[in-house]
C-alpha cells in the first residue's frame, strides 16, 4: 500500500510539474496577487531556480491604481524598455499579455527574443484596458528525436552564444513611450501550424540595433494560435553551411506534418569558397535536396527568391548583384511545382519606387555617433534598418497572399494590402529602440 501511495505522489508531481511547466500565469505589481497567479514586483529579478523574473538592468516601478480592479488593480512601468524572461521547454506558446492603466494612459510595444515583433504600438484611452495575444516560438541548440533522446547539437557561432533566442527561456521585451503591463500569461500551442524561416542576415532576427531583417517583422502580421513563425536564419549562412551545422537538422526536428519551410539564400552562396554553389547546378541541386527532405517529413517547402542589393545605376534602375541563382530558384520551384515567393522580383519594383535617396532609410546608413560606440558612419547597401525589414516582410506577406497559400486566411484582418511600387511612407514608421546597439555589421554581404 505504501509503494502505491508513493508511486501515485511521484506521478502527481511529475504531472503537476508538467502542467507548471506548459502553463504560467503573471500579476505584475505590488499589491497581493490575484488567486492563480504569481505576484511580479519591481524587485522580481531572473532567477534560475525561480524560472522567472526582470533581466539586470530593467528599472521598473509598480502603480497602484484607484479605479482598478483585478489584474487592473495595480501594474508595472518604466521609462525605459525592459526584459522579462520564463524559462520554458522548447516548442511554440500563446503569451497574452493585459495592457493599461486603470486611471491612466498607456503605449506598450512587445516584442520576444531577438526583437521579434509581435505587438507594435499598443497605446490605450485613459482608463482602457486591453488583451492581446501572441503566438512565440521558443528553442534551444540541443537536436532530440521523437522521445526526446538528444541525438546532436547545432553548431553555433561566437556571436549566437549570448543571443535570447538560443536559450532555455522566453525573453519578453516591453518598450514604447509609456509602458504599463497588468499581467502576462503563458499557455503551450501545440497545434498551431509552424512557418520555419531557412535563410541569412537578410531573414535572421537581429539581435541589436540599427539592424533588421524580414522576418523578425514577420510574426506581427498573424492571427494567434493558427500560425507561429520559427526563424532559423542567421547572418553569413549558405545553404551548405546551414546544414553542415545541423541548423536544418534542429528545424526538421522541431516541425511536424503541416508546417512550412520557407528557403531563402543566395547572397553568401554565389562567394568563392568552400560553400560556393553555382546557380542551375549545385544551387538547384542542393535546394532540391531540402524541399526532398521537407517533404519527407511532411512539411511544405516555399522558395523565396533573395532580395536585391541596393545597387542603382544611373537611371535609377537596380543593378541585378545577384547573377542567376534567383531564376535558378524560379525554374526549381516551376520543376518541382511548388510555390515560389519572388522577393527578388518585388525588391526591385520596391527600390526603384523608393530611388537612390529614399533607399537610405531602408538600408543601414547612418552618420557617426548615431548610436553608442559607432565611431565611424554605417554605410551598408545589403541590411537592412527596421523600416526596411518591414517593408519587406509586406513583400512577402503579399506574395503569399497572391499565390493565395491556405495560410492567408490566417492574417491579420487589419493588415492592409501592399503594393511594392508604393511603400509605406518612411517619415510614418514608428519603431522604439531596443536598448541593445552594435555598430559592426551582420556577417554576409
Amino acid at each position: 500500500m505504501r509503494a502505491y501511495h508513493l508511486f501515485f505522489a511521484v506521478i502527481s508531481f511529475i504531472c503537476a510539474y508538467n502542467v507548471r511547466a506548459q502553463s504560467y500565469k503573471f500579476d505584475f505589481g505590488s499589491g497581493k496577487a490575484i488567486e492563480g497567479y504569481t505576484k511580479i514586483t519591481p524587485a522580481s529579478k531572473y532567477d534560475q531556480q525561480a524560472g522567472y523574473g526582470f533581466l539586470p538592468g530593467s528599472l521598473i516601478h509598480a502603480i497602484q491604481t484607484k479605479k482598478g480592479n483585478g489584474l487592473s488593480k495595480d501594474l508595472l512601468t518604466s521609462a525605459q524598455p525592459f526584459f522579462f524572461s520564463v524559462r520554458l521547454p522548447e516548442g511554440n506558446y500563446s503569451v497574452k499579455i493585459l495592457l493599461g492603466d486603470a486611471d491612466g494612459t498607456s503605449a506598450t510595444t512587445v516584442r520576444a527574443e531577438n526583437r521579434r515583433l509581435f505587438l507594435p504600438h499598443i497605446a490605450t484611452k485613459k482608463g482602457e484596458l486591453v488583451s492581446k495575444t501572441f503566438t512565440v516560438h521558443i528553442r534551444d541548440s540541443i537536436i532530440r528525436d521523437d522521445e526526446k533522446n538528444i541525438t546532436g547539437k547545432v553548431k553555433l557561432k561566437p556571436r549566437e552564444v549570448n543571443y535570447f533566442h538560443w536559450d532555455d527561456k522566453l525573453t519578453l521585451e516591453f518598450n514604447d513611450s509609456a509602458i504599463k503591463v497588468c499581467a502576462v500569461e503563458i499557455t503551450a500551442a501545440k497545434k498551431t501550424t509552424t512557418i520555419f524561416l531557412a535563410g541569412n542576415s537578410t531573414v535572421v532576427d537581429q539581435d541589436k540595433e540599427p539592424w533588421a531583417a524580414w522576418g523578425q517583422m514577420f510574426p506581427s502580421f498573424f492571427e494567434p494560435g493558427n500560425i507561429c513563425i520559427a526563424n532559423y536564419a542567421e547572418s553569413g549562412e549558405t545553404l551548405k553551411a546551414f546544414k553542415a551545422e545541423k541548423r536544418l537538422e534542429k528545424l526538421i526536428s522541431m516541425g511536424k506534418p503541416g508546417d512550412y519551410l520557407f528557403i531563402e539564400f543566395a547572397h553568401n552562396d554565389q562567394k568563392p569558397g568552400g560553400s560556393h554553389l553555382d546557380p542551375f547546378t549545385t544551387y538547384k541541386s542542393t535546394l532540391k535536396e531540402w524541399i526532398t527532405e521537407a517533404i519527407c517529413h511532411e512539411m511544405i517547402p516555399v522558395l523565396v527568391t533573395s532580395m536585391h542589393r541596393r545597387n542603382f545605376d544611373a537611371q535609377g534602375h537596380i543593378i541585378n548583384t545577384l547573377s542567376d541563382y534567383p531564376e535558378a530558384m524560379r525554374q526549381l520551384a516551376k520543376e518541382e511545382k511548388i510555390t515560389l515567393i519572388d522577393l527578388n522580383a518585388m525588391s526591385k519594383i520596391l527600390y526603384e519606387a523608393w530611388g537612390p535617396e529614399r533607399s537610405l532609410k531602408a538600408f543601414v546608413h547612418f552618420p557617426a555617433n548615431s548610436f553608442p560606440g559607432q565611431d565611424s558612419a554605417l554605410k551598408d547597401n545589403t541590411h537592412f534598418t527596421t523600416y526596411g525589414a518591414y517593408e519587406l516582410a509586406r513583400c512577402v506577406l503579399r506574395a503569399i497572399q497572391q499565390a493565395n497559400m491556405p495560410i492567408t486566411k490566417y492574417i491579420k484582418k487589419d493588415i492592409p494590402v501592399f503594393n511594392p511600387a508604393k511603400p509605406d511612407p518612411w517619415e510614418r514608421w514608428y519603431w522604439p529602440l531596443s536598448p541593445l546597439t552594435i555598430s559592426v555589421k551582420p556577417d554576409g554581404n
